[in-house]
């Protein structure tokens, strides 16, 4: 299992826009083909700053989600969203069963 966190520092005048734009990136993300989850949280100290908490079943679902058109376009438009370049942190895990 693939777990990314993808760390967006938004323009404050323009976060109603980038909530907006990243809904139909949200949406069809969750319906790719090895999506677990996709999930956008909003920071509870830096109300500018947004996490999407992704998992994926492996690699090949990453990479298969990094080229799609929804992805792509988002990422091609997110440089006017942000105030600092966009931080992705990717781990490698198993659920653990407590």
């Amino acid at each position: 299992m693939i777990i990314i966190h993808a760390i967006f520092h938004i323009n404050p005048a323009k976060q109603d826009l980038f909530l907006e734009e990243i809904q139909p990136l949200i949406v069809a993300s969750r319906e790719e083909y090895g999506n677990i989850s996709y999930c956008l949280q909003k920071d509870t100290e830096n109300e500018n700053v947004f996490t999407m908490v992704e998992v994926w079943q492996d690699m090949q679902a990453v990479a298969s989600h990094n080229s799609s058109e929804h992805f792509t376009k988002f990422v091609a438009n997110a440089k006017d969203f942000l105030t600092a370049p966009l931080e992705v942190k990717a781990f490698e895990g198993q659920p653990l069963k407590l």
